[in-house]
């Protein structure tokens, strides 16, 4: 039996190192890893980063232009651009993963009982997917953040609940496929409670495509967040946030550009960052393209 086990975990290390090396491998994946450590960093240490104080106002220095005093200038009310773009990478970021992470908890389990029950347990999930599914995935997120009321919170949780559908088809699909393996099967006639077959058989062996759409999802949810909050319905002022920022910014595109390009550009990279690496990472994962 330690043979065995030590076999297993041989095995699992041999593909993991397998798998590093395939990402690694793709320059495009590292790049897309490289631009979101970079945002993650950023968000991380923008206490220490920013310059000055991201809610102080200075009407002596309104819509400077860049200089050495303000390295990419200063908005309508004085205050540094710079300083408020790193604070307000820390809501862009925040809102991706906390968003993905509420849809993973909404949809991987609803997307499990649907495909290994069936019946009428996948026909009634199934139905709700498809008529979220039907709605506009922003349209939605603005529907529920109106409903909910305009903070950062309530966007993350609109967020979520409008993508969760995304994952529950995915690990509908990933289930049924799963359900129907002999390991599965033999598990079921040993005797093995359907939970335990679910969570030691099923999850592990769906995790794959959920972690690709989890990290191409981040991408979706930072922009979804840039909207409600450009609308007014995600984090409120004098809070920075790239969307709010933009939203501030197209009123003075001729007077002051930097106010909006700067916002617009970090809201690009981020969001190719994390595109880049989910599509790095689908191409590790998958066992066609081993070499």
């Amino acid at each position: 039996m330690s043979v065995h086990a030590a076999m297993e975990v041989a095995t699992v290390e041999k593909r993991r190192s397998r798998t590093w090396g395939k990402f690694r491998r793709n320059r495009i994946a590292m790049f897309g890893a490289t631009l979101v450590a970079f945002f993650v960093v950023v968000a991380t240490l923008a206490p220490i980063l920013a310059p000055y104080d991201p809610l102080l106002t200075n009407f002596m220095a309104v819509r400077q232009a860049p200089s050495a005093a303000w390295w990419i200038g200063t908005d309508e009310l004085g205050r540094d651009i710079l300083s408020r773009m790193l604070f307000g990478a820390r809501a862009s970021m925040l809102a991706g993963v906390v968003s993905v992470t509420i849809a993973m908890l909404i949809g991987v389990p609803l997307g499990l009982l649907a495909g290994y029950f069936g019946g009428w347990i996948d026909a009634g999930i199934s139905r709700l997917t498809d008529a979220l599914l039907a709605i506009p995935f922003l349209i939605l997120a603005i529907a529920l953040s109106a409903f909910l009321g305009p903070s950062l919170s309530n966007a993350m949780i609109a967020i979520g609940i409008s993508v969760a559908p995304r994952f529950v088809r995915i690990t509908r699909g990933q289930a049924l496929t799963v359900s129907a393996e002999d390991y599965v099967q033999s598990a079921r006639a040993l005797g093995a409670s359907d939970s335990r077959i679910i969570v030691r058989h099923i999850l592990p062996n769906v995790m794959a495509p959920l972690i690709v759409q989890a990290t191409i999802t981040i991408a979706s949810a930072i922009i979804a967040e840039a909207s409600l909050s450009f609308l007014g319905l995600g984090l409120q002022p004098p809070d920075p946030s790239w969307g709010a920022m933009l939203s501030i910014g197209k009123s003075f595109m001729v007077q002051a550009p930097w106010m909006s390009i700067f916002p617009g550009l970090a809201i690009f990279l981020v969001v190719l960052g994390f595109n880049l690496l989910g599509d790095g990472v689908r191409d590790a994962l998958d066992p066609r393209q081993d070499t």
